[in-house]
């Protein structure tokens, strides 16, 4: 920005008079439409249904159905075995599991792990996960909008709708937050 264009800045805001309404009422004009302009140009995006799935545990092989969630508030998380953030997810995903199940709420892992569902399994039984791990297929992963780096999450209400989207490793706190939204 040249001296000539921050030059009429400086004279509607000095320090010796405060802010010049007479000067700075174009301004101000232009901030506001700017502000207008944004505020309306952001989509509201409602909630949209939640894929439907049928799945085979990780830890038996048994098809597990999304419709076996009707009524439930869920946390579904695309993970892999090799992912540190992923890993570093379990302790705070058991807990919620466990304090919020007796609300209607469950925790469903969706391993996107080539290896098989062996190598989950073993890592189940090492950290004693305590919640659903499935194994996801390519048409899953696609039907939840393309899931392009693991972690990501998404949370669903009691009445199937994912109403978030969370990419990447998610704080406990604002998990437990957004759970508590939706129970």
């Amino acid at each position: 920005m040249t001296k000539a264009a921050v030059r009429p800045l400086m004279e509607t805001f000095s320090a010796d008079k405060g802010f010049d309404m007479n000067k700075g009422k174009g301004a101000l004009r232009l901030i506001g439409l700017v502000l207008c302009f944004v505020v309306l140009s952001v989509q509201a995006q409602g909630a949209v249904s939640m894929p439907a799935f049928s799945l085979p545990a990780a830890a038996d092989g048994a098809v597990v159905a999304s419709e076996a969630y009707r009524g439930k508030a869920m946390l579904i998380t695309f993970f892999a075995t090799w992912c540190p953030p992923c890993l570093q997810e379990i302790p705070a995903l058991k807990e919620l599991q466990t304090k919020f199940d007796p609300q209607g709420f469950a925790v469903v892992a969706l391993s996107v792990d080539e290896g098989g569902a062996g190598t989950v399994a073993q890592l189940m039984k090492k950290t004693g996960i305590n919640y659903q791990v499935l194994m996801a297929d390519q048409a899953t992963t696609r039907n939840f909008g393309g899931v392009a780096a693991i972690p990501t999450s998404f949370l669903v209400n009691k009445h199937g709708q994912v109403v978030k989207k969370y990419p990447g490793f998610v704080p406990h706190g604002l998990l437990e937050r957004d759970i508590e939204s939706v129970l």
